[in-house]
C-alpha cells in the first residue's frame, strides 16, 4: 500500500511539474489562409509572443473551405494550449452565419484581438472624373448601374461592405467578380472598371497607380494605412456598419477546454506581445491596424459583428434587385 502511495504521489508531482512549466515545447498558430501578407502579420505577433513565453510560436498555413478547415484542424488537437486558432472573421463569424460551420464565437476561449485591415474604394490615379468620393457618388446617382466596379470575389466581406455603403447612399453600380483582386486592379488600369474595393496590401503594391477616394472604416489608424486617405465618414456618408464589422480582422483563440492557468499564461504573453511599440509599428507599416482588445472585451466587440454582417448580406441582395430595375 505504501509503495502504491509513493508511486501515485510521484506521478502526481511529475504531472503537476509538467503543467506548471507550460510551455515546454513549441506552440502552433493554425492560420486559415495561404501564405501572404496577413500570414506575415500574424508571424510578427507570434514571434513576439514566443519571446515572452520562451518557446517558438509558428504560424501554420491551413487554407481551405473559406477558413473553416483551419478551425477544424485546430479543434481536433488536444486542448492543452499548444494550439492557437488564428480566428479570422470569415470562419469565426460569417461561415457559421451562412450555415457552413457548426460553432459560434462563444465556443472558444479568447486571447487578444490581433489586427484589422480596412477596405477602401480606389480609382485610377489619372481618372479625373472623380475629384473625391462625393463626386463618385454623384456620378453613380446620375448614371444608375453604369459604373463598373469589383471587390474581387463577390458575396465576400469586401463586397458586403461596398454594397452597404452604396445602399446607404442610394446608388448602385455594376459589380464584376474576379477570383483575385489583383486582376481587377489590372482591368481598372486598363479602363475596363471604374473603381475597385481594395485592401492595404493591394494598395501598397499599386499605390503609384491608384487613388483612394474613401477608406471604409471609422478607425483613425485605417487612414494611415492608405497614405492618409479620408475616411468615408468625412463625407457624411453612413458606413452602415460599426466596430469591426466592415473590415477584415482576427482574434487569436484557444480551445474552450484549455486549463484556466494555461489560458491565462497565453493571454498574458500575447497581451505583452501586442503592446510592444515595435510590434505595433511593424504591423502599421504593413498596412494592418493593431486592435489591442483584451480577452475581457471579446464578447462585447464580436457579438455585434454578426448583426452587421447580416445587413451586408442584405445589401448585396438589395444591389442585385436595384440593378435589375435599372435594365
Amino acid at each position: 500500500m505504501k509503495r502504491l502511495f509513493v508511486l501515485a504521489t510521484a506521478v502526481w508531482l511529475a504531472s503537476s511539474s509538467v503543467h506548471a512549466e507550460f510551455p515546454e515545447r513549441n506552440i502552433e498558430n493554425i492560420y486559415p489562409w495561404g501564405p501572404g501578407a496577413t500570414m506575415s502579420a500574424s508571424q510578427i505577433i507570434a514571434d513576439a509572443m514566443g519571446q515572452e513565453l520562451g518557446v517558438n510560436v509558428s504560424v501554420v498555413s491551413t487554407p481551405g473551405a473559406a477558413g473553416t478547415k483551419a478551425f477544424l484542424t485546430a479543434l481536433d488537437k488536444p486542448a492543452d494550449g499548444y494550439t492557437i486558432i488564428d480566428g479570422y472573421v470569415a470562419p469565426l463569424v460569417l461561415q457559421p452565419m451562412l450555415g457552413k460551420a457548426d460553432w459560434t464565437y462563444n465556443d472558444f476561449t479568447p486571447l487578444w484581438a490581433a489586427t484589422s485591415n480596412s477596405f477602401a474604394i480606389a480609382v485610377r490615379k489619372d481618372d479625373d472624373r472623380f475629384a473625391d468620393f462625393r463626386a463618385l457618388i454623384a456620378h453613380a446617382k446620375d448614371n444608375p448601374g453604369k459604373l463598373r466596379y469589383s471587390p474581387g470575389v463577390t458575396d465576400a466581406l469586401p463586397h458586403m461592405v461596398a454594397a452597404k455603403v452604396m445602399q446607404t447612399s442610394d446608388v448602385v453600380a455594376q459589380v464584376v467578380p474576379y477570383p483575385e483582386i489583383d486582376n481587377a486592379v489590372k482591368d481598372l488600369r486598363g479602363g475596363i472598371l471604374d473603381f475597385v474595393v481594395i485592401n492595404p496590401g493591394v494598395y501598397t503594391t499599386n499605390k503609384d497607380e491608384l487613388r483612394v477616394l474613401a477608406v471604409l472604416s471609422d478607425l483613425e489608424d485605417a487612414s494611415k494605412t492608405y497614405g492618409g486617405a479620408p475616411l468615408v465618414g468625412s463625407f457624411d456618408v453612413d458606413l452602415g456598419m460599426t466596430g469591426l464589422a466592415p473590415m477584415g480582422w482576427n482574434w487569436w483563440l484557444i480551445h474552450k477546454d484549455t486549463p484556466a492557468d494555461v489560458a491565462a499564461k497565453l493571454q498574458d504573453s500575447m497581451g505583452k506581445a501586442v503592446a510592444r511599440d515595435e510590434v505595433k509599428q511593424k504591423l502599421l507599416d504593413m498596412g494592418y491596424v493593431p486592435l489591442g482588445y483584451g480577452p475581457d472585451k471579446y464578447k462585447e466587440v464580436v457579438a455585434p459583428v454578426a448583426a452587421d454582417l447580416k445587413s451586408g448580406i442584405d445589401a448585396i441582395a438589395w444591389e442585385k434587385d436595384k440593378l435589375k430595375s435599372t435594365k
